[in-house]
């Protein structure tokens, strides 16, 4: 029977690209997430971030050491645990470093480590140096302990430990950052004092909620001393789901007229600040502000001054404003997503943090316990020989020089362990002819009295975590500080309108036949003595302010409007109205209006046809503006008139055959929009030749003037009587020389 032909084996596997792909993206996605992004509980760190730590502890280089170029640590941790980049290995160095990005630095820098204006302006590596600060004692002083697993490096030549044994939540007290594949984490830091205070109370209570860790733990704390403005409500929730966001806010203070801030938000840079200031400032969005300077040093790292224009400028609603449209007010993130003591990672609530942390401090210290248990146990083991040795020590000389096999005879001869009898044969002849007895034996006293406490800590769950809390508490005596970022309870910051960032100032706005608008500064403008372009004229102009908005109403009837600052200045010829808005092909703008939004406007077409309206109804923010006024075929809008008394004005109208009528205001209806009621009566034979001229409101003791080309009569509200009569009627005629009316005008 013949072997059965295998197939050839060409030193590759084949597999579906599918597979291949997904399988290489899922190990790939498991990397990042467990080896680069996201933080291990136990110690707080990132693999990088841990190497560089465990790295410079073995290069010596504690917080009284002498320190040493940072290239040289960060020739270590790549050549030695982290094959990747030099430069993203000196950067998380670098970010240990700055007491502006971590609130407890693990490493102490000389040279230039970056400002809080550009963290990342840090000089290069071979030129400054670093060593670690004190507080790294609290993640490496148990590390030679028996605390940690310890794994092969890279290319298996050295060990590293797999976690570093934290004697505080470093997690906590100095957060991280970190995106992953599928997932974020965001972990802000905290106050050490507060977080140790949380803790003990875990300890004491296990089923302490999250609602009682937050009365130790207020909130995050971060680097500067800006205010942390989010609800206590917001941050309990935040800490009871492990998600939200916490608000800050910069802090600022009054120096005679001057604004002064003194404190910015976490990561947030000064000069852009300024630089944000500075735009609306030169948008005009700002006129409150006459000045803006840095005054920042050494001796005070933020301090902006802000200096109004007078003193009557409201200091709180113009930093609201600030707050609202800058980065002195700042959201931040946080997803307390962490890989736990099962090597998953989570989003963990508060109490889940500090419950799993203390789970791992409680091995470590367990750990810790039984490896001195294990030492002191061998050293009494190696004394008790010791001591056989020192009471016979004629006899021990003896067999060293006569015996072949002296630690055989050695055994042999005083029933000692081949460690018993390899200690004795190593210690030098000289020593062991000076031990005194009392010597051994008060040693193995001492040795004793520490077994038994071991003992007793190891074998008591009270003892043991008694000793967690004293290590606790003693670590925030040593290293616990005040918190820096006050709790603050703040309203919401609110963005000042547009209308109330510019001065109130009287401006004209005049409208071209061809649609150009401009305003010009004051009422004392003569609109027709202005520059034109060729084939261009005066159309209509409108006093207002430039805190006003200015309606514009098409031939359509639709309205739009813009703030009156917002336009060109009259020293030009403006601006098309078409670049700002787009009417309906065809139409062109024929009227505008200015005013507060209660005042009322009548609104009329050239058929005779019109209404009241508030100004309000007229403004708008779409670009296809709104329908206003519902015209009849062959209709026109005329220019809209302003009401000054509702009460008592009388409505007005003339149409270009001559006929003037006056009415009541009264019995013009005030509608929002809409073709509205008559107004003057226009014969249906003349309505292809006869039309509304323009429309005016007149209030007991004004005057309105009648302009016929070069020509002006001047009617009282008395001398209108005569022309006074039924809403829809004909009106009187002018007199003869006066019926071709081009306009009138109120005073």
């Amino acid at each position: 029977m013949t072997d059965p032909v295998r197939p050839a084996f060409h030193g590759f596997e084949q597999i579906p690209l599918r597979e291949y792909a997904e399988r290489a993206y899922l190990d790939y996605s498991m990397y990042v997430v467990l080896d680069r992004a996201l933080p291990f509980l136990g110690d707080g760190l990132k693999p990088v971030q841990r190497r560089i730590i465990y790295a410079m502890s073995e290069l010596g280089l504690n917080a009284g050491a002498k320190p040493k170029k940072s290239a040289r640590t960060v020739g270590d941790v790549i050549g030695k645990f982290h094959p990747h980049g030099d430069s993203a290995c000196y950067e998380a160095l670098v970010l240990m470093a700055q007491p502006f990005s971590y609130r407890y630095p693990l490493i102490e820098g000389q040279g230039n480590f970056g400002s809080s204006d550009d963290p990342k302006s840090f000089a290069a590596m071979r030129y400054t140096e670093s060593k670690l600060t004190p507080i790294a004692e609290v993640l490496l002083g148990e590390l030679a302990h028996g605390t940690v697993d310890w794994d092969p490096n890279f290319d298996g030549t050295l060990e590293e430990p797999t976690w570093l044994p934290a004697r505080l939540p470093h997690l906590l007290l100095n957060g991280t950052t970190g995106i992953a594949v599928g997932m974020a984490t965001d972990v802000p830091p905290h106050n050490l004092n507060e977080i140790v205070s949380a803790c003990v109370r875990l300890l004491d209570d296990p089923d302490t909620s999250v609602r009682e860790l937050c009365e130790h733990v207020r909130g995050p704390d971060y680097p500067t001393t800006a205010e942390i403005i989010t609800p206590a409500a917001d941050l309990l929730a935040m800490y009871e789901t492990g998600n939200g966001s916490v608000r800050a806010r910069a802090t600022w203070v009054k120096e005679g007229a001057n604004l002064v801030i003194t404190a910015l938000p976490y990561q947030v840079s000064p000069s852009k600040v300024i630089e944000q200031i500075a735009q609306q400032m030169r948008a005009k969005k700002l006129p409150w502000l006459e000045d803006l300077r840095d005054e920042s040093d050494h001796a005070n790292p933020t301090r902006i001054v802000m200096i109004p224009r007078s003193s009557r400028v409201d200091a709180e609603q113009l930093m609201g404003h600030l707050f609202a449209t800058t980065d002195l007010e700042r959201s931040y993130r946080v997803n307390l997503n962490v890989i736990g003591l099962d090597g998953r990672p989570q989003v963990k609530n508060l109490r889940m943090l500090l419950s799993e942390w203390l789970l791992f401090r409680t091995d470590t210290v367990t750990r810790r316990l039984s490896h001195r248990l294990e030492k002191v146990e061998r050293r009494l083991h190696l004394l008790e020989g010791l001591l056989v040795a020192f009471l016979n020590l004629d006899e021990v000389i003896r067999i060293i020089r006569s015996e072949d096999e002296p630690k055989a005879a050695l055994i042999a001869r005083f029933e000692l362990s081949e460690d018993q009898a390899d200690y004795i044969l190593d210690t030098k002849l000289k020593q062991l002819a000076r031990l005194e007895e009392m010597k051994i034996r008060g040693e193995q006293d001492e040795l004793d009295a520490e077994r038994d406490r071991l003992m007793t800590l190891l074998g008591s769950k009270a003892k043991l975590k008694k000793l967690i809390k004293d290590e606790l508490l003693a670590d925030a005596k040593k290293f616990g500080d005040a918190r820096r970022s006050p709790l603050v309870a703040r309203g919401a910051a609110q963005a000042l309108a547009e209308t109330e960032l510019v001065p109130s100032e009287p401006v004209t706005i005049v409208l071209s036949t061809k649609g150009w608008v401009r305003a010009g500064k004051g009422h004392d403008i003569d609109a027709a003595a202005l520059s034109y372009r060729d084939g261009d004229g005066l159309l209509h102009a409108v006093k207002g302010r430039s805190t006003q908005q200015v309606a514009f109403l098409d031939s359509t009837g639709r309205s739009y409007s813009a703030i009156a600052h917002s336009l060109p200045s009259a020293r030009g010829n403006g601006e098309p109205l078409t670049g700002r808005f787009a009417p309906a092909p065809g139409a062109s703008f024929v009227a505008l209006a200015s005013g507060d939004n209660d005042a009322r406007f009548v609104l009329a077409s050239s058929h005779g046809y019109g209404f009241v309206t508030r100004f309000e109804n007229l403004t708008g923010r779409q670009k296809a503006g709104k329908a206003m006024l519902s015209l009849t075929p062959g209709a026109g809008v005329v220019q809209p008139a302003a009401v000054t008394d509702v009460a008592n004005d009388r409505v007005v109208a003339v149409t270009s055959a001559g006929h003037l009528l006056a009415f009541p205001l009264s019995e013009l209806p005030e509608l929002d929009k809409g073709k509205g009621n008559k107004i003057i009566e226009i014969p249906k034979a003349k309505r292809g030749t006869e039309r509304v001229v323009a429309i005016a409101a007149v209030s007991p003791g004004g005057m309105l003037s009648v302009k016929s080309g070069t020509r002006t009569m001047t009617l009282s509200f008395k001398d209108l009587g005569e022309y006074v009569g039924a809403r829809g009627s004909r009106g009187g005629l002018l007199p003869r020389g006066w019926q071709k009316v081009d306009g009138l005008h109120v005073e």
